[in-house]
Parts: C-alpha cells; sequence; structure tokens
C-alpha cells in the first residue's frame, strides 16, 4: 500500500467525486480510478460506493479514511523532522497586506507548536502581488486572497468573508445599513499601481473601471478615503479605524482567503502548513 495511494484514496474521500479530486491532484480521472480499483483489491474490500446520484464511502472506506490521514500526517512529519536535522527545515511563507488576522495568528500558534525546529520566514507584500511573490519564486507558500491568476498554482480555500463599503463615517451613505454597487457607481476609488493582477484589481473595484488615487498597502487604501473621500471595498468585521466606516454590500461575492502554492511543489513544509492553516481558519 503505496502513500501516493493513499493520497488518491484521501481526496476522492473528501471530495466525493472523481471528476473533483483528479482536478485538486492534477491528474485524470482514468488513472486515478485504476488506482482506487487496485487500492480495493489490495485490501479485499469495497471503499466506496459509485452510484448514479455519486459516491458515497462504504464502512470500510470510512476506516481506511481516518487511518489514510494519520499515516499520511505521520509521513510528513518524518519528512519535516528529517529536513530539520539536515538543517534544511526553513519555509518562507507570502503574507498579502495587513497581517493581523486572527486566524493567521492562529496558525503561526499551531504551526509552532506543531513543528518547533521549522524556521519560518515572512515575506509580507502589498496589494500590487496577490500572490505575495509566488509567480516570482521568493515564498514557498501564500496566505493570501483570491481572485488572482492561479496559472501554475494550486489553491486551498480556508474561509470565506463578506464585504462592505469603505467610507468616510460622516459619508451620507455611512448611515446605510447596506449598500450595492450601483449605489457608488459615481465615486472616486482607490486604484492599484499599472501592472497588478487585473483579475484582483477588477474585484476590488466592483468589476469596472474606476477613477481615482493609487494605493499600494491597507493603510493606504484608508488613509485615500479618509483624506479624500474616496471609496472602496474592505473585509466586514475588521476594524477601519478612526473616522472610517463600512457598510456591508450586498450585491459582492465574498473574499475568499486561501492557502497558494507553486504546482508540483514537493516540499512536505507546505502540505502541513496547508493543513495546519486548514484548522486554524476553521476554529
Amino acid at each position: 500500500m503505496e502513500l501516493r495511494t493513499l493520497r488518491y484514496f484521501m481526496a476522492v474521500a473528501e471530495e466525493l467525486h472523481f471528476g473533483r479530486a483528479a482536478a485538486r491532484l492534477h491528474m485524470s480521472q482514468p488513472p486515478l480510478s485504476r488506482a482506487i480499483k487496485q487500492l480495493e483489491s489490495e485490501v479485499g474490500a469495497a471503499l466506496l460506493d459509485r452510484s448514479s446520484a455519486g459516491v458515497t464511502l462504504t464502512p470500510a472506506g470510512a476506516v481506511l479514511l481516518d487511518e489514510a490521514r494519520a499515516l499520511l500526517d505521520q509521513a510528513d512529519r518524518v519528512r519535516v523532522r528529517v529536513a530539520a536535522a539536515a538543517g534544511a527545515a526553513t519555509l518562507t511563507v507570502g503574507l498579502l497586506g495587513d497581517s493581523t488576522d486572527p486566524g493567521a495568528t492562529r496558525l503561526a500558534t499551531l504551526y509552532r507548536r506543531r513543528h518547533p525546529h521549522v524556521e519560518v520566514r515572512i515575506r509580507e507584500a502589498d496589494l500590487t502581488d496577490p500572490t505575495c511573490g509566488l509567480h516570482a519564486g521568493v515564498v514557498d507558500v501564500a496566505l493570501t486572497r483570491e481572485p488572482f491568476d492561479e496559472t501554475g498554482l494550486t489553491v486551498h480555500e480556508l474561509r470565506t468573508d463578506p464585504v462592505g463599503a469603505l467610507l468616510r463615517a460622516d459619508d451620507p451613505l455611512a448611515r446605510r445599513d447596506s449598500l450595492k454597487l450601483a449605489d457608488l457607481a459615481d465615486r472616486r476609488w482607490f486604484l492599484f499601481p499599472e501592472g497588478t493582477d487585473p483579475v484582483w484589481q477588477s474585484y476590488w473595484n466592483g468589476g469596472e473601471p474606476r477613477e481615482g488615487p493609487v494605493v499600494r498597502a491597507v493603510q493606504e487604501c484608508r488613509q485615500a478615503v479618509l483624506w479624500n473621500g474616496t471609496v472602496g471595498m474592505t473585509l466586514l468585521g475588521h476594524e477601519p479605524g478612526e473616522g472610517l466606516t463600512v457598510v456591508p454590500l450586498i450585491d459582492m461575492p465574498p473574499s475568499r482567503v486561501v492557502a497558494a502554492w507553486n504546482e508540483g511543489d514537493p516540499n512536505p513544509l507546505i502540505r502541513s502548513f496547508v493543513q495546519t492553516a486548514t484548522a486554524a481558519f476553521q476554529d
């Protein structure tokens, strides 16, 4: 029973869909199906019930899923400990903008507890690069937000956050319970510099071309609103700062917090980081 095959099985068991599991594993569906059938032959039991309604775990499959998670987690720990003993246990993490998210704080605590001998190097990126240096090859994994150009990257969702309009507290719209993008159509917005990922720029401008001051950092966004009365979008639940307020935007899709890394990167520290991040952001 190979670890690789167990990873295949775990992907199918968690997705309960061969197509989604194949996409997650960056492989085609036929070899994945063959690998699962071979695994069922090896263990001498059906692991999945396949029907027109979808895929479900059998009792034997549920047991194997628990065991596979424990085995794969232990295998990752072995790789990390060996890397630490060899003096190579260093992980460079890219963080986007304001890194005070409580999920990131929990992640730092959990990861340190789990891997006390791993040196984590932090590279905080400004808002012009939502991949935090992944495309440039300067970080191993990024803790960031979608949407952005995902070419060559693997992306794992950690959490979704609703967004709202960032306004001066004395703005007439600040008294509203909620807003739509159309309510902000005639306003100046903060913009990101030329060369910023257009998918990222479009999301934070509500899908429309805008005019307004150029900003690079979270604090610059807030100051642009405070000093110039411009508007923009930010996350609900985050303290905007004195003199500012946030009003929910009911027609904007939520912002997704994700972990992202380069496709095919075999670094076991990345897998462990993503597993720990999943737990930290779902707490």
